[in-house]
């Protein structure tokens, strides 16, 4: 089992620039948690404070009960895995890994036990003689993983470990990580942009932007619930649509002829003009209305599914996504209507840019 790993109103600040502005969060023991944000958003600083590579202006980090800014990294008990893999290239697979456990003092026998069932579990363990040089930049990977977990820390930091991989081999090994942390059982918290990564190997994400925690869920939650507009335009494709609630019941006014009964949404939106996010897929166009009007300008053919790019009547540009249960394809100057899915659908306040749709 892992350990519980809390940041409470945790800063980082160089010179007068405050980068990480009072970050909370519990990290679950054995959770696969996932910081994601963009470039610059602060999350590799937040993870690198809590190795002890950074310092600490304000706050704490506790593991399990136990506060450690003042711990130096090197007693830390935590493996990192580094964006550039930083595996010796002087050594052969079998000594990159032993090499931490050298340093903890290990004799030859525990070490030689240890590595060849490291080795085993990241399925290297036919390559431990090779010498960098000769490994694929998968085969490195693995080879850094390995070296992170065999000293059996409490924690394992991973810093964009996929980012120098192709886009194939990228969805091999986020697949390796995810069912090797589930079978090691460690407390893992892993850096990156890349969206359909998070949502593939996190237990929990963290969506950060400009040093502050934008929300904190499941991948599904976070995906279908964002809580602000920035979460939702940062996570998978969105579009934007402006529309009204006019009264005093749940119903949203998107033009004169077209409304929608939207379960959940709360009553701060009543009266208000608001930011409607229709994610591609959750728009159905028909050949008559009630609907938004718009015209196709173009069209994708993806298998599954056809990518529809139109406009509205009004000059704004939609993406729509349709499932292969149409057989033809719209072609291109094709006038529809399109019509939002009210149970998946989010409504957002044009003000705080906060959700106003609760638990559905």
């Amino acid at each position: 089992m892992g350990v519980a790993i809390t940041l409470d109103r945790v800063v980082k600040q160089y010179g007068q620039e405050t980068v990480i502005k009072g970050v909370s969060l519990s990290i679950r023991p054995g959770e696969f948690f996932t910081l994601l944000g963009p470039s610059g958003c602060g999350k590799t600083t937040l993870l690198r404070m809590i190795i002890g590579f950074n310092s600490i202006e304000g706050g704490e980090i506790r593991i399990d009960d136990k506060v450690i800014n003042d711990i130096p990294t090197n007693r830390r008990n935590m493996g990192m895995v580094f964006q550039n893999y930083a595996i010796f290239p002087h050594m052969s697979v079998r000594e990159n890994v032993e090499f931490g456990l050298k340093m903890r003092g290990q004799s030859k026998g525990e070490m030689a036990h240890s590595v060849e069932e490291i080795l085993q579990i990241v399925k290297i363990d036919h390559l431990a003689d090779r010498m960098p040089s000769q490994l694929s930049g998968g085969q490195q990977q693995r080879v850094a993983l390995a070296r992170a977990i065999v000293i059996e820390p409490e924690v394992l930091l991973m810093d964009e470990p996929l980012s120098n991989l192709d886009a194939k081999l990228r969805v091999e090994m986020r697949n390796v990580i995810k069912e090797i942390q589930h079978r090691v059982g460690i407390t893992t918290v892993y850096v990156t942009h890349d969206q359909e990564e998070a949502l593939a190997v996190s237990d929990r994400i963290a969506v950060m932007q400009a040093g502050e925690i934008q929300q904190v869920d499941t991948p599904v939650r976070i995906y279908r619930r964002p809580a602000n507009t920035f979460v939702a335009s940062f996570i998978g494709l969105s579009n934007s649509v402006s529309a009204t609630v006019a009264g005093t019941e749940p119903v949203l006014q998107v033009t004169d002829s077209y409304t929608e009964r939207i379960p959940g949404l709360s009553s701060d939106a009543y009266g208000k003009t608001v930011t409607v996010a229709v994610r591609p897929e959750e728009w159905t166009l028909a050949t008559e209305g009630p609907g938004v009007c718009v015209t196709i300008e173009s069209s994708v053919f993806l298998g599954l599914v056809t990518h529809y790019f139109a406009r509205t009547d009004t000059g704004e540009r939609l993406e729509i996504i349709q499932d292969r249960s149409r057989e033809d394809i719209f072609p291109d100057g094709t006038t529809l209507w399109a019509r939002m899915d009210p149970r998946k659908i989010n409504v957002f306040d044009t003000v705080t840019t906060r959700t106003l749709i609760g638990s559905v």
